[in-house]
């Protein structure tokens, strides 16, 4: 396979970070993969590897050798005996649950975004929503990657502190080729989608939690309503949307009329408040359908995000909080903050390692200003433990992150275990994890 020395340019699905790498690689297979690896570490050369890209940190930003895995995208057949299947690194999550439904199998529990690909969204710990399910971390068995010395390891959960910390590496242990999943028969899933008013989701946050298996919600700035979304496992056979209301709800309403508000917002953000009340706030839809199709949302209108993992307890005084504090700074803000929840697991970086977990979403549209409103978000969530989410915008470094995590040192020990000279860091992993930590 030829170099690929180059100019040209990668950014991600954001637009807010951007590389310009010396050598750039799209490998056909894992063994290819693992040449590039073992030449870059002999040449002492710098690896990052991308996926398609949907991370709004530095994690994967390449001053030097880039490596986009999409060529490995296989996805296996299925054991009927474990329910396991093999998939490569860069298949979408899209393109996943598709060959899964085909397969008559499904993951337990998806992030609302199917643009990621599998390793990237387990390398962050992206998550999804249900208290009685953990991310999707959670739902690997074992991982084949390439380690900082070009060697092959497979990591099995049978490998205790190794598996744990390769759950979540955040692209700082190796280049990952493919991962075992353990997935489920496919099912159906009943979507209930009404407004709510804000003080009604305090008072019965615990009850709407418990009471669905994936419950999660939308405050929009500037107004006491809320959209709340449950999900539930049904029986029943699917009962999609008619195509005319679909293309209502989810194309127009969400993607094109509220482009245009964040748009308008942008370009006079004294309009923000008003052109909040635009927003849905009465009515309510029943739908059923395959899970990925109820799991995944279309998101069309680009933003950057920054979102933060506290302990379920904590959530609605936090939140309550964020409502005071965008009135008190007045801030404007177009996009709604989001809410879900997740139950706890022991993956060493997990977000919710050891805890039930409430997530915070906050959002700014693409080209807003947005520093000075993340940072008094993320003020809050630190008096809360608050976890950043891998992929997504924060300002911690370090010696704040370690204090957040039982087994910190415990995974500092594996990164220079795997990648002992530091082939996968970059300026980000320098900075959560230290350098030469």
């Amino acid at each position: 396979m030829p170099s690929t020395r180059t100019t040209r340019t990668w950014r991600n699905w954001a637009g807010n970070q951007t590389a310009r790498p010396t050598s750039w690689y799209e490998p056909r297979d894992a063994s290819e993969a693992r040449q590039l690896v073992f030449d870059a570490t002999n040449e002492g050369r710098r690896v990052k590897v991308v996926g398609s890209g949907h991370s709004f940190t530095a994690a994967a930003v390449a001053d030097d050798v880039l490596i986009d895995v999409a060529r490995l995208c296989e996805v296996g057949t299925v054991d009927p005996a474990t329910g396991e299947v093999e998939v490569g690194a860069g298949v979408t999550i899209a393109d996943l649950n598709h060959a899964l439904a085909k397969q008559g199998w499904a993951l337990a529990n998806l992030g609302d975004i199917a643009y990621q690909t599998i390793a990237g969204a387990i390398s962050t710990s992206t998550h999804g929503t249900g208290v009685g399910l953990t991310g999707i971390a959670g739902q690997v068995c074992a991982i084949s990657l390439v380690d900082g010395s070009g060697g092959v390891r497979r990591i099995e959960s049978h490998d205790g502190a190794l598996f744990r910390a390769a759950q979540v590496g955040v692209g700082a242990l190796g280049l990952i080729t493919s991962v075992r999943l353990r997935v489920t028969p496919s099912f159906v899933l009943e979507s209930r989608e009404s407004p709510m008013r804000f003080e009604r989701i305090i008072s019965d946050l615990d009850h709407l939690v418990s009471a669905n298996e994936h419950f999660e919600f939308f405050w929009i700035p500037h107004t006491e309503w809320t959209l709340t979304k449950r999900n539930n496992r049904t029986d029943g056979p699917a009962q999609p949307m008619q195509p005319m209301r679909q293309w209502w709800q989810k194309s127009f309403l969400e993607n094109t009329a509220f482009g245009l508000v964040c748009r308008l917002g942008r370009a006079r953000p004294s309009l923000i408040p008003r052109l909040a009340t635009a927003l849905p706030s009465s009515g309510q839809v029943t739908y059923s359908n395959a899970s990925h199709e109820i799991f995944a949302s279309q998101r069309r209108v680009r933003f950057v995000e920054m979102e933060y993992s506290i302990p379920r307890p904590a959530c609605a005084e936090a939140l309550g909080r964020i409502k005071r504090m965008i009135d008190e700074r007045g801030f404007r803000v177009s996009f709604p903050v989001e809410v879900r929840f997740t139950a706890g697991d022991d993956a060493t970086l997990s977000t919710a390692h050891g805890r039930e977990s409430a997530y915070i979403a906050v959002h700014m549209f693409k080209g807003t200003p947005f520093e000075e409103y993340f940072r008094e978000v993320e003020a809050i969530m630190v008096d809360y433990s608050g976890r950043p989410h891998w992929g997504k915008m924060h300002f911690l470094d370090s010696e704040a992150l370690a204090g957040l995590y039982p087994k910190w040192d415990e995974f500092q020990t594996v990164r220079r275990t795997l990648d002992p000279s530091g082939v996968f860091a970059n300026h980000y992993t320098e900075r959560i994890f230290g350098v030469g930590g």
